[in-house]
């Protein structure tokens, strides 16, 4: 499966001062993150040139190039900003969410297939992976060494130890 060239960073969702600045929503780690980049892109691959940006609470404020009022600035709201995956470099066993979506997860000593990963949850304490059976069933697994043992990305297969009873219980409650 081939990875996408870019990611998801931030959506545009409102106008900040009268200058062109924006506000734009991080769709990433966190906002220091996103400010950390001089050149995004629109989903089209234009080039999206940025002046400067800073992290305001959890939000970015940026100064795009060529937008210099409030009304250019307004014309932006809603569009979605991405990185090129080969301005990141990630630390080792970090992964970008979205190649870990799709993949399948089986269990690292028997290679019996537990399902799909189908989400990923931000909890703060550690990341929480929803996996979908081929039943239909939904499980949630906490995104923890003793968990994960392996993420193959090349073959898209997720080798997991999983905690005593958690495929036991049928799935995911409503």
């Amino acid at each position: 499966m081939a990875k996408q060239k870019y990611l998801e960073a931030g959506k545009i969702t409102s106008v900040h001062g009268i200058k062109g600045e924006v506000k734009v929503q991080p769709m990433c780690d966190s906002a220091a993150f996103l400010a950390e980049f001089d050149l995004l892109y629109y989903k089209s691959g234009t080039p999206v040139k940025i002046e400067y940006a800073r992290a305001n609470k959890n939000m970015v404020i940026m100064k795009i190039e060529g937008v210099n009022s409030a009304d250019e600035a307004q014309k932006l709201r809603g569009r979605v900003l991405y990185l090129d995956r080969d301005d990141v470099e990630l630390p080792h066993g970090c992964y970008f969410i979205q190649d870990l979506l799709g993949m399948t997860v089986k269990d690292a000593d028997s290679g019996e297939e537990y399902g799909v990963l189908t989400q990923v949850y931000a909890t703060g304490a550690n990341d929480v992976y929803e996996i979908k059976s081929q039943s239909g069933k939904e499980y949630l697994i906490p995104a923890i060494p003793d968990v994960i043992m392996k993420n193959d990305l090349d073959n898209n297969i997720m080798y997991i130890k999983p905690l005593d009873g958690l495929f036991d219980n049928g799935g995911k409650q409503d």
